[in-house]
C-alpha cells in the first residue's frame, strides 16, 4: 500500500497546491486545472479532461470535484479519486468549519458581526449575478431553454418549497426530450446498463431518510443532526450548476420551510449568505459552505455537535455524487448512447440558470426587507439602499472586466463594513 501511495506523491501534492490556490468557482478551477495537470505536469491531455468535465456535467453534484476525482481514478483506480478528493475538498471545508465558530462568536458579540458582514451581503448578489449571465450564453439558447428560464426562476421565487427544485428538475428534461433537432437520436446498438452497481446508493438514500423521518416524529433531542444528513444527500442527489444552485435548496430547507411550519429556522439568512460570500474568498469547491452551513444550525447545541452538524453535512453532500460516479464512469460510453440524458441536460442547465436568478432576486429581497407586495406600489423604491445596490453592481463589473481575485473582493466589501456599515 505504502509503496502504491509513494507512487502517486508527485499528483497528489500538485492536488493539493491546485486546493489551495484554484479561486474563482467551476469556470475558474477548469483553467486551472488545465494549468496543474496537463501543462505542467501531463498527468492527463486537454482532450481528455474536456471529456471527464463533460461526463461530469451529467451528474449531480459539483462538477469541478468530481472532474478532479476522475483524473485520480484514471491515474490509480477508486482508491486514488477517493483520496483526491478528501486532499481537494479538506482545506476549504476546514476553513468554512472554523469561519462557523468565528460567526458564533460575533453573533455573541452584539452589532459588530452585522457591520463588519454588511456589505457582503450584496456582493454575494454581484457573484450570483455573474455567475447567472455567464451559464445563460452556455444554456439558454432557443426559445424552449428560455421559457423553461423563465419559468423556473418564477416558479422559486413564488413556492417556497424544497420539493419545487426536484419538480421543476424533472420537468424541464422532459420539455427538452419533446424534441430530437437540437440533439437528434443515434441509431447506434445500445448496451445494456447494470442498475445493480447503484444499490448503495438507493440504500444509504433509504436509510437517511428514515432516520431523519424517526428523529422529527419521535423528538430526539439532538434529531437535527440527521435530520441535516438527510437534507444535504438530498441536496447532493438533485443539485446540478454547483454552489450557487444549493443557495435556494438550503434557503428553502433552512430558512423559509421551519418558519412556514412555525418552527425557528435552523440558521438565519444573514448568516446563510454570509457564509455564501465568504466561501467566495477561499480556494476549493464552493460545496465547502455546506460544511459551515451544517454547523451553523447545530451551534444551539454547543461545539462538539457544532463541529459534527459541520463533519456530517459535508459527507452528507459529497457522498451522493463519489458513489455515482464511480459506479457510472466505467459504464460511461454506454450511457454516451442514451441520447434522452444529453436532451434532457439542455433543459436541466437552463433550469439551474432560472433558480440562480431565483436566488439573486430572493437574497436581494431579504438584503432589503422587501416582500412581493412591495412591487404593486412604490415602496420597494423607499427600502432600497444605494451603497448595497452600488455593491452589487461594482461586484459584478470587478468580475466582467477585472481580473481582481474574489478574495481582494471580500476584503475590501469587510473593510468597508467595518468602517461604513
Amino acid at each position: 500500500m505504502f509503496v502504491w501511495l509513494f507512487r502517486h506523491i508527485d499528483f497528489l501534492r500538485a492536488v493539493l497546491l491546485y486546493a489551495l490556490t484554484a479561486f474563482g468557482g467551476p469556470q475558474g478551477h477548469f483553467g486551472m486545472m488545465i494549468r496543474y495537470f496537463c501543462e505542467k505536469r501531463k498527468y492527463i491531455t486537454e482532450a481528455e479532461l474536456v471529456e471527464l468535465n463533460a461526463f461530469s456535467q451529467l451528474l449531480p453534484g459539483p462538477s469541478s470535484t468530481q472532474t478532479v476525482m476522475l483524473i485520480g481514478y484514471k491515474r490509480g483506480g477508486p482508491v486514488l479519486a477517493v483520496i483526491t478528493l478528501l486532499i481537494w475538498v479538506l482545506p476549504a471545508a476546514l476553513i468554512m468549519l472554523a469561519f462557523s465558530f468565528f460567526v458564533t462568536y460575533m453573533e455573541l458579540s452584539g452589532d459588530i458581526s452585522r457591520t463588519l458582514f454588511h456589505y457582503v451581503h450584496p456582493m454575494t448578489i454581484g457573484f450570483v449575478v455573474y455567475a447567472a449571465l455567464k451559464m445563460m450564453r452556455q444554456a439558454v439558447r432557443n426559445t424552449a431553454t428560455w421559457l423553461i428560464m423563465l419559468g423556473c426562476a418564477l416558479v422559486t421565487v413564488w413556492i417556497h418549497n424544497p420539493w419545487v427544485i426536484p419538480i421543476l428538475f424533472v420537468l424541464s428534461g422532459f420539455i427538452t426530450n419533446l424534441s430530437n433537432k437540437r440533439i437528434p437520436e443515434k441509431k447506434e446498438p445500445r448496451k445494456q446498463l447494470k442498475w445493480i452497481n447503484i444499490r448503495l446508493f438507493l440504500i444509504v438514500f433509504v436509510i437517511l431518510g428514515a432516520l431523519s423521518e424517526w428523529a422529527r416524529i419521535s423528538r430526539w433531542e439532538y434529531g437535527r443532526i440527521f435530520n441535516l444528513a438527510e437534507n444535504f444527500y438530498r441536496f447532493g442527489t438533485l443539485v446540478y450548476g454547483g454552489g450557487q444552485a444549493l443557495l435556494p435548496m438550503m434557503l428553502f430547507q433552512f430558512v423559509s420551510r421551519p418558519v412556514s411550519l412555525g418552527n425557528a429556522p435552523f440558521l438565519s439568512t444573514t448568516e446563510l449568505m454570509t457564509g455564501f460570500g465568504m466561501v467566495q474568498a477561499i480556494p476549493g469547491p464552493v460545496f465547502s459552505v455546506c460544511a459551515y452551513v451544517g454547523a451553523m444550525s447545530m451551534n444551539e447545541f454547543g461545539s462538539g455537535l457544532q463541529i459534527a452538524g459541520g463533519l456530517v453535512a459535508l459527507l452528507a453532500v459529497f457522498l451522493p455524487s463519489t458513489l455515482l460516479l464511480l459506479f457510472f464512469y466505467p459504464i460511461y460510453h454506454n450511457l454516451k448512447q442514451h441520447v434522452i440524458i444529453f436532451r434532457a441536460l439542455e433543459g436541466i442547465n437552463a433550469m439551474i440558470v432560472g433558480i440562480i436568478w431565483a436566488s439573486g432576486i430572493l437574497f436581494t429581497m431579504e438584503i432589503f426587507q422587501l416582500k412581493i407586495a412591495d412591487f404593486t406600489s412604490e415602496a420597494w423604491l423607499q427600502k432600497l439602499d444605494l451603497p448595497s445596490l452600488l455593491t452589487i453592481l461594482l461586484t459584478y463589473l470587478c468580475l466582467k472586466y477585472t481580473r481582481l481575485p474574489a478574495p481582494i473582493l471580500v476584503a475590501t466589501a469587510l473593510l468597508a463594513g467595518y468602517f461604513w456599515g
